[in-house]
């Protein structure tokens, strides 16, 4: 399918590992013009040697407010406008809720949700002035029901909530908010990776019991649906969560 994704300027978060690369290449694969932010420079090199296509990096600490300003600016000046915004970077932290620091909660928040909001506030100025635009946020099944961790589990809620509000309010000037809540998505550099190593009769077990496909989630999995979100093929989807999990969550919706 032509997903007529050709020449749109597509900013993704977390771009240089998992399911952020796998995102940029599916959106290279489609002749886009992609960029990737991360922290380390050098992942992020060696990530757009990889993809190949037109790929631009962007070394940014998405938690931090003043370098989420910077990357839209720098982005804007090279493609002069934001098409896409894939809001991808996340990460899980701390334990228990009681045993849990609340520096670990406040950084949960800044990372997994307040860069994601601040990244998207700052897009729409550029998408509005075209008229049109798509948003992605990245959250998990876990944002949708109970599990993981608390600081994970809270902020992820916090972006599915953000995305339904900011989607009613912005597709009357042409632009598209939704989300994507993965399941268990096992890559190289991923958590269930290392548990993998770790104890893989237990992550064995956990499989067979927790999720009705039987294995783990691809990164390409999650990125298809991405590319399809992000096209004109996805039209009259507005302010949705959706699913990509094997049937591994456990709603009704």
């Amino acid at each position: 399918m032509d997903l007529q994704l050709q020449d749109k300027n597509v900013l993704i978060t977390g771009g240089s590992k998992g399911i952020g690369k796998a995102i940029a290449r599916v959106f290279v694969s489609e002749g886009a013009n992609v960029g990737i932010a991360a922290r380390d420079i050098q992942a992020l090199e060696s990530a757009k040697a990889e993809l190949g296509g037109k790929v631009a990096v962007y070394s940014a600490d998405v938690a931090k407010s003043e370098e989420r300003k910077e990357l839209i600016q720098s982005f804007v000046s090279e493609h002069k406008t934001v098409d896409v915004l894939i809001n991808n970077a996340g990460g899980s932290s701390g334990g228990a809720a009681t045993e849990t620091e609340m520096d670990v909660f406040y950084q949960a928040m800044e990372l997994n949700y307040f860069s994601a909001v601040h990244l998207s506030k700052l897009a729409i100025e550029h998408m509005k002035r075209a008229g049109k635009g798509a948003i992605i946020n990245i959250t998990s099944v876990f944002g949708r029901e109970s599990g993981g961790k608390v600081t994970y589990n809270n902020a992820k809620s916090a972006l599915i909530s953000y995305t339904k509000a900011l989607a009613d309010e912005v597709i009357a000037d042409g632009i598209r908010v939704n989300s994507i809540a993965p399941g268990s998505i096992l890559h190289e550099t991923g958590n269930w990776k290392k548990r993998f190593e770790k104890d893989p009769e237990k992550i064995r077990a956990f499989v067979k019991r927790e999720i009705p496909a039987g294995r783990f989630g691809t990164p390409e999995e999650i990125a298809n649906v991405a590319a399809f979100l992000a096209s004109d093929k996805a039209s009259w989807i507005v302010g949705a969560s959706i699913n990509v999990d094997g049937g591994q969550s456990r709603m009704n919706f």
